[in-house]
């Protein structure tokens, strides 16, 4: 039996986000069959497919293979949202499971920290996270007919999509969107 899955504080549920999977094989990094997997490759010099929690948790994945598994300067949106220490960019970019985005990804941050990211997220669960959709839209400045049409077209397996954050410290959710 396989030990519980290592606690991301910004990623809580990598399993439901569809990022972390069961796997049989060997992780590259412990070169041990853990029986799960990192469903994206990390951002290195060459590819390493397969790696297992753990060494993204403990860091080893970063050290061994100089990985990133979300770009540091996107923690923030690129200076969009809010500034955050360097220890929770290197946490969240480095020692936390990344998600594949449409576009290059970005990290919702707010009240000084980075959030928890929750997944994807299309017209269902904006209707079930109000405060979310409307974070959304402020910055569209859409009129209400538009900015309906266009958030049932968001789609959370495809595209456009939404990324959905809640902060740590408030319980506020934020992100963004994207398309292909």
């Amino acid at each position: 039996m396989n030990p519980a899955l290592p606690v991301f504080r910004y990623h809580p549920d990598p399993l439901a986000t569809g990022m972390i999977e069961p796997f049989d094989g060997e992780c590259p990094c412990c070169e041990q069959e853990r029986g799960y997997r990192y469903t994206s490759a990390p951002f290195a010099e060459e590819e390493w497919p397969d790696l297992c929690p753990w060494c993204i948790a403990d860091g080893s994945a970063t050290e061994r293979f100089d990985a990133e598994f979300t770009d540091a300067a996107g923690v923030g949106g690129y200076g969009r949202w809010e500034e955050v220490p360097g220890a929770v960019v290197r946490i969240i970019s480095t020692r936390t499971p990344g998600f594949s985005g449409w576009q290059q990804e970005q990290w919702w941050t707010h009240c000084g920290d980075g959030t928890a990211f929750l997944g994807r997220a299309g017209a269902a669960e904006l209707a079930r996270f109000p405060q979310f959709a409307a974070a959304l839209r402020e910055p569209l400045a859409l009129p209400a007919e538009a900015w309906a049409r266009f958030s049932q077209a968001l789609d959370k397996g495809g595209s456009p999509t939404a990324y959905l954050f809640q902060c740590l410290h408030c319980g506020a959710y934020g992100g963004y969107m994207d398309a292909d």
